[in-house]
């Protein structure tokens, strides 16, 4: 049956407001840069220690039609430089005048100065850093200690400082109607006779085995995809980011660049369209399984899905993670904390003794099981 989805609300793509020029991100009492404090959630003056709270906006969140991007707001309304790193790819933006920072994704210190900003899509809107430095490097060492199969000596592995990045997204919202064609199959069983020999003899056996009767069948379904989320990313190890599990989009702010005063913010790598082109490939495998559990009967095959996409909308948001990297026996390895939940995945080497050890202790378990069993038979 046709699953028929909520009409879209239709404010949110209301007109945009004028964007918002550069701010002013000095400290009221002493002049000194303020930065975004996870901790505290506003700016923070590192200097006097003056707090200045971010206004949030009560417009809608916009969302565009894809043929929109062209009127969209550019950059981040804020001065910064960019660096982009020959190892990893990445380009990220930051404040100050060094011209030493190393890559906050894969630590390479081979990064070139960019002159010339592209003058990229502006994010729409951003879920705000909330985890702290501190909190950062306290589940960096229980992490490292928490790995089984892992080197006794890298319980001692000291990460380097741990950058938090502004990582770049597309968000596209669809309606998708599907219609589908395929073999529904149901089980059934049948007697068979067959023969086998018994001390030199032939005996005869029966067995039940299970057939399989084909059938059409076809449907259509209709589905509404929300804030659907590719990557826009170079410079994140993708594996890790899906490791890392979802950011709740329902929580997206406007964006203001108030949020990324004091941290890196990388600029997107894959574009619109590109983005696009790999949120309709995942909706295509989306959709194949939901019409897959849609067949009836006990299996199929044959399955052939014809999708209709239409009424697609996006937005470019920014993701908070931090970045640590660490050295062991000369070689460097990426972790990714969470910026909301402080969740932490990461690379470590594995211990082969320990791995080797493990399977003969199990091999040893089994062997004596087996010896138990035979005994009491």
């Amino acid at each position: 049956p046709e699953h028929s989805p909520p009409p879209l609300p239709r404010e949110r793509f209301a007109p945009e407001a004028s964007p918002r020029g550069e701010v002013d991100l000095d400290c009221d009492e002493c002049g000194a840069p303020l930065r975004w404090s996870p901790e505290e959630g506003a700016l923070h003056c590192r200097h006097c220690g003056g707090v200045r709270a971010v206004e949030v906006s009560d417009e809608t969140l916009l969302e565009r039609p894809l043929d929109g991007a062209e009127g969209a707001p550019r950059g981040l309304g804020r001065e910064v430089r960019v660096m982009e790193c020959e190892t990893c790819d990445a380009r990220v933006t930051f404040e100050g005048s060094s011209t030493s920072e190393p890559c906050p994704f894969c630590g390479s210190p081979s990064v070139l100065p960019q002159e010339e900003r592209r003058q990229q899509l502006r994010p729409e809107s951003l879920l705000p850093l909330a985890v702290g430095k501190a909190d950062v490097h306290a589940r960096f060492r229980a992490w490292v200690k928490s790995r089984w199969f892992r080197p006794n000596a890298l319980r001692r592995a000291a990460a380097r400082e741990a950058v938090g990045v502004y990582v770049p997204a597309w968000t596209f919202d669809a309606f998708v109607r599907s219609d589908w064609s395929a073999q529904s199959g149901t089980y059934y069983y049948v007697t068979e006779t067959y023969t086998v020999t018994v001390d030199g003899k032939p005996r005869t056996r029966t067995r039940q085995v299970r057939r399989t009767r084909w059938w059409p069948s076809w449907g259509h379904r209709a589905d509404r995809y929300d804030d659907l989320l590719i990557l826009a990313s170079r410079g994140v190890d993708e594996g890790l980011a899906r490791e890392l599990g979802d950011f709740d989009t329902s929580e997206l702010v406007p964006y203001a660049p108030e949020y990324l005063a004091g941290w890196r913010a990388e600029e997107y790598q894959v574009d619109l369209l590109t983005g696009w082109d790999a949120a309709r490939e995942r909706i295509r495998a989306i959709q194949k399984n939901r019409c897959a559990r849609d067949v009836p009967g006990d299996t199929h095959r044959a399955l052939r899905v014809k999708n209709r996409i239409g009424d697609v909308r996006w937005k470019h948001v920014l993701l908070p993670m931090w970045s640590v990297t660490y050295d062991f026996r000369g070689e460097s390895y990426a972790v990714l904390v969470h910026g909301r939940t402080g969740a932490i995945v990461g690379r470590a080497p594995y211990s082969w003794v320990k791995i080797s050890l493990a399977v003969l202790a199990a091999a040893a378990v089994i062997g004596g099981l087996a010896l138990a069993f035979g005994g009491a038979r």
